[in-house]
């Protein structure tokens, strides 16, 4: 199947598709031009990745060697500092780094002061200067679980959610995990490994399979994956909350994302200012 690149209705976002990557993409300034290029630098991306996939999938160390595409290197420069926090292979930045890749091509062809590549969810953000950017956070049901809003000062150029009811298989519970970082690549990692922290050990309500019985190509190959997780107290969401939490405070004091949210069956925590939570009315029932 060949890319696929159309204008939506709204005639001012565009829809590039090929394979698992579907992309919308918006900007304003010299649009045009910048949606040329994304079409162009589009094109190539998905043959790319496939030319070294195996080794993308393979487990990263300190030692990995460094892929030769530009998406594969930006997928390995965002995952390579975090390879010691469990399990990580470089596919925990695919999606994210396409989406940096796509902007970056649009920058560096138009002259465009604010634009977005949302690659599933995981989303590259250009931010001129005296320009700012808001988005909800939305649940898999749709319902809205918080607010986002940044401006060109905070130096946001990338948003990723990851969780259970994401595209991609999670170790952990969470219901989603919403990450702010430098670039969406780095967003993306991130946001898949405090997602996997959110998590209670052989807890009965929680069942899991491994990966590869659920997705063959899985690059989590026989780990043991959420599949469900039944009803929990609030007093357990808050503890299984506060592992992810801990892990995405130790990376905003690594200077590696700059603020997250954290979503459990109705409860919530941040890391701080940006990300915004609606406190929601939940029924808990005990563990």
């Amino acid at each position: 199947m060949r890319p696929c690149a159309r204008l939506l209705p709204d005639g001012q976002r565009l829809h590039l598709q090929h394979g698992p990557s579907d992309l919308i993409v918006w900007a304003e300034g010299e649009r045009d031009q910048a949606y040329r290029a994304a079409v162009k630098r589009f094109e190539t991306i998905i043959a790319e990745v496939v030319e070294e996939l195996p080794n993308l999938r393979a487990m990263l160390s300190p030692l990995t060697k460094r892929p030769k595409g530009a998406v594969a290197r930006r997928m390995h420069d965002a995952c390579l500092p975090l390879s010691h926090v469990g399990y990580v292979t470089r596919m925990a930045a695919v999606a994210g780094s396409i989406a940096d890749e796509v902007l970056a091509a649009m920058t560096r062809n138009a002259d465009i002061t604010r634009a977005y590549v949302n690659n599933g969810g995981d989303i590259a953000l250009h931010l001129a200067r005296g320009t700012a950017f808001n988005t909800s956070i939305k649940a898999h049901d749709g319902a809205e679980l918080g607010r986002i809003e940044v401006t060109d000062k905070d130096r946001i150029g990338g948003i990723a959610t990851s969780g259970r009811h994401g595209r991609s298989l999670s170790l952990g519970i969470a219901d989603s995990v919403t990450v702010l970082a430098t670039s969406a690549a780095e967003a993306d990692v991130a946001a898949t490994l405090i997602a996997n922290a959110v998590d209670l050990p052989s807890h009965p309500s929680v069942i899991r399979r491994a990966a590869c019985d659920i997705d063959e190509n899985s690059d989590l190959g026989e780990l043991p994956v959420t599949v469900s997780c039944g009803a929990l107290s609030a007093e357990i969401c808050d503890r299984a909350l506060a592992l992810g939490l801990n892990r995405a405070t130790d990376f905003q004091a690594q200077g590696r994302i700059a603020s997250a949210g954290l979503f459990l069956q109705g409860r919530s925590v941040t890391t701080g200012a940006r990300v915004l939570p609606i406190q929601q009315e939940i029924q808990h029932v005990p563990a």
